[in-house]
């Protein structure tokens, strides 16, 4: 397991490396030019070669990417091209906004999977069972920034219940932070609850006509047990997957949200930054966001073995 994990590692590096190096190579495709936009309107030729020598553009694109390279592996990301602070500085700003919204939609997606997805597949045929199969297909169907707009409209507009824009650090209290960040997850965690619960129903169908099952019902084991410490705990491997997949998706899908909700988080961020061809801030977030996936996909292989027995090793 150790082997395997270091293994994992060592690949998620020379993934981490090979995904800076073609947003670098992107961006420096893209029409226009930083120089251009930073020197301002109606700036001289001599201004504008000015400002690109400054920014170090002059040089060979090898060249500007292996010295942001060696500055990322000591913790130096380099300088905002439009803010003119730190890399670092952005991230430590925006990041926690967006977290929040994740962290939060991620719990409610695997709670409501879980509640409806177990009691759907206990149920098959039922009433239950068939409202949960529409709710699912809805929230595939459905796009977050839709449903963003209607909680919004209802929950902060009409109602006044909750904040309808900003962010409250966790810091000055549990209340405040959860007012702000619920509307957005709710949005965010639509489609990963439908998925999720769509898996789940599936999966523990097939777990609870599965032969080892059958043999334990008739055993006499009690039907709470039989679910929730065997059929359940297989049922969750695909389920974990699924998750794992769609975490990125979940990351993403904070731009439009947070440009709803007006959160400045790592998305906004991104969005003017490549807007502004802001080279160090656009590698800065997409070198957090890549190693937030990366992570991710790292803890559920780790977690895969207490789940699905036959991958352990001996």
């Amino acid at each position: 397991m150790l082997k395997t994990l270091a293994t994992r590692i060592g690949l998620s590096a020379v993934l981490l490396v090979l995904v800076s190096f073609l947003v670098f190579l992107l961006i420096d495709l893209a029409p226009g030019d930083a120089a251009v936009s930073l020197a301002g309107d109606n700036a001289s030729p001599e201004r504008i070669q000015e400002v690109r020598e400054q920014l170090g553009l002059d040089r060979a694109l090898p060249v500007r990417y292996v010295d942001w390279l060696a500055g990322a592996v000591h913790g130096n990301l380099g300088t905002s091209l439009s803010t003119g602070e730190p890399v670092s500085s952005v991230l430590l700003r925006t990041i926690p906004p967006t977290l929040s919204v994740v962290v939060v939609a991620v719990v409610i997606a695997v709670v409501v999977a879980m509640a409806g997805g177990t009691l759907a597949a206990l149920k098959p045929g039922s009433l239950f069972d068939r409202l949960m199969t529409i709710l699912a297909s809805l929230g595939v169907a459905v796009p977050g920034f839709w449903i963003a707009l209607v909680l919004a409209s209802e929950f902060a507009v009409q109602r006044h219940w909750l904040p309808a824009i900003g962010y409250t650090p966790l810091a000055d209290g549990f209340g405040p932070w959860l007012q702000h960040v619920i509307l957005p997850s709710l949005a965010l965690a639509a489609l990963v609850a439908a998925e999720l619960m769509r898996q789940l129903r599936g999966t523990l169908q097939d777990a609870l006509r599965s032969d080892y099952v059958l043999t334990a019902r008739a055993k006499g084991l009690r039907a709470n047990k039989l679910v929730f410490k065997h059929a359940l705990k297989n049922a969750a491997v695909p389920v974990i997957t699924v998750l794992g997949v769609r975490f990125a998706t979940v990351l993403g899908g904070t731009v439009i949200l947070e440009a709803i909700f007006n959160l400045q988080g790592i998305g906004q961020a991104m969005l003017q930054a490549v807007l502004a061809r802001d080279i160090p801030t656009v590698l800065g977030v997409t070198v957090f966001v890549t190693v937030v996936v990366l992570l991710t996909n790292i803890a559920i292989e780790v977690l895969h073995p207490y789940f699905n027995p036959k991958v352990r090793k001996t």
